[in-house]
């Protein structure tokens, strides 16, 4: 068994793990990343937030990015899937919102894309090496790895960062994972070619569409494919007895939103199932030890946080890293502190994925009124703004007490998920000449 030491050692070689090694190889520091797949690799998660783009500029990735003609998104709809009630989100028009477009991105090419930045910024980068299992001691962690022939090795640094995603290593070896009680989800997906998409700047629109008991996304990815994904109820899954492809067909084709831009759709490769499980862990950080992204916690990705959240959590991560081997202690309050952050900022979007499973959420967020600015807070909060202090958290807490109110009182009318007799809904690209229904929520 050989034995090497670093200054920080990262688990997972995703958006948050390559982030924090560019960061801290920028500063001269030797970090080694573990990566238990060899990338490129499919995944999902191909929706990125605005607040992206500021940090694919620290990172120097940016020009990267343009390089490649990605899918640009301008903003997200969200529709009733009997098309009763729409909602078009526009991030250039929040008042509170400081970048105002993002990237629609297929995640093997944009994942390869940055692990290879991470390398070229000097980080030690190992693909195909699973982590086993850490250990740690007053002033060193060691982690324990079998590279891609099984042979053992052992790693040791003064921090560790936890970037392995849904895998959740460290917080699994500590037992510190908690479910969602509410939201044992599974989602099914796949890449379509003719899929029905908006003209002009809602060309790039995530949409989400909501029916009574599950979800749906459309992510255009390029000119010729859209991810398409439903989110349902696990035990719903396994209770309709045929394939996910059947599954998938046979829910789509109950929403009049959906079959007018699935009806020539055809799916490119194979349809793709995954659990959904909405979790967190009960620390953030331990001794010497920063979890970020998925490995903090995942929750379910209707407002595609997922991404943005890894990074976020990986830039602040490295920081407090490179701080403390500057100051040559355990970063003890450091630490402490960014647990404090992440978990705040982690609030914010499960209090939103919780309520949109809610009757009385769905009831005001399809139905916005522009006061006290309340949209623009949560149109800026969904566009990646962690940033706005107390000007966006009051709003937020604004809401959602009007959330309960709106259950107990019945401020706005419900909303209804029961088929619509008419008129029809029109062919997205036909609605998309008119004034959107509802354009309140920007």
């Amino acid at each position: 068994m050989s034995a090497m030491s670093y200054d920080a050692l990262i688990i997972g070689g995703g958006p948050g793990g390559s982030t924090a090694a560019t960061l801290l190889a920028r500063a001269q520091r030797r970090v080694l990343l573990l990566e238990k797949e060899i990338f490129p690799r499919f995944h999902v998660g191909e929706s990125l937030l605005p607040y992206n783009r500021e940090i694919f500029e620290q990172l120097g990735v940016l020009p990267k990015l343009e390089a490649l003609g990605l899918i640009k998104k301008h903003g997200a709809q969200f529709h009733l899937g009997n098309g009763s009630k729409s909602l078009f989100l526009v991030f250039a028009n929040g008042c509170f919102t400081r970048y105002t477009e993002a990237f629609q991105v297929e995640r093997a090419q944009f994942d390869h894309l940055l692990l290879n930045h991470a390398r070229e910024a000097g980080a030690e980068v190992r693909e195909g090496w699973t982590v086993t299992r850490f250990s740690s001691d007053q002033d060193l962690i060691t982690v324990e790895s079998r590279d891609p022939e099984g042979r053992s090795h052992s790693f040791r640094a003064p921090f560790l960062i936890d970037a392995s995603g849904r895998g959740n290593l460290t917080g699994n070896q500590e037992g510190l994972r908690v479910v969602h009680p509410k939201l044992k989800k599974l989602a099914v997906f796949g890449h379509f070619a003719g899929v029905v998409v908006d003209p002009g700047d809602k060309a790039g629109d995530t949409i989400i569409v909501r029916l009574e008991n599950n979800w749906f996304w459309l992510i255009p990815l390029s000119k010729e494919k859209v991810s398409v994904g439903c989110v349902m109820d696990a035990e719903e899954f396994a209770s309709h007895k045929c394939s996910p492809e059947e599954i998938f067909t046979r829910i789509w084709q109950t929403s009049p939103v959906i079959r007018a831009r699935m009806k020539d759709a055809r799916l490119l490769g194979k349809m793709h199932v995954t659990s959904d499980f909405s979790y967190r862990n009960q620390r953030v950080v331990g001794h010497r030890l920063l979890r970020v992204g998925d490995a903090a916690g995942f929750m379910d990705p209707i407002f595609s946080a997922g991404v943005y959240l890894a990074m976020h959590s990986g830039r602040k991560a490295a920081q407090v890293i490179n701080d403390s081997l500057a100051a040559g202690d355990d970063g003890v309050q450091r630490i402490q502190r960014y647990g404090q952050e992440i978990h705040q900022s982690m609030r914010w979007y499960w209090d939103l994925v919780e309520g949109y499973y809610s009757k009385p959420f769905i009831d005001l967020f399809m139905q916005p009124k522009d006061k006290y600015n309340l949209p623009a807070a949560i149109t800026a909060v969904l566009g990646g703004e962690l940033g706005g202090g107390w000007k966006i958290r009051w709003r937020l807490n604004l809401f959602f007490l009007l959330v309960k109110l709106q259950a107990r009182f019945g401020l706005l009318p419900p909303v209804s998920f029961a088929p619509l007799q008419e008129p029809q809904p029109e062919p997205p690209a036909a609605a998309a000449q008119k004034p959107a229904e509802t354009e309140a929520m920007v």
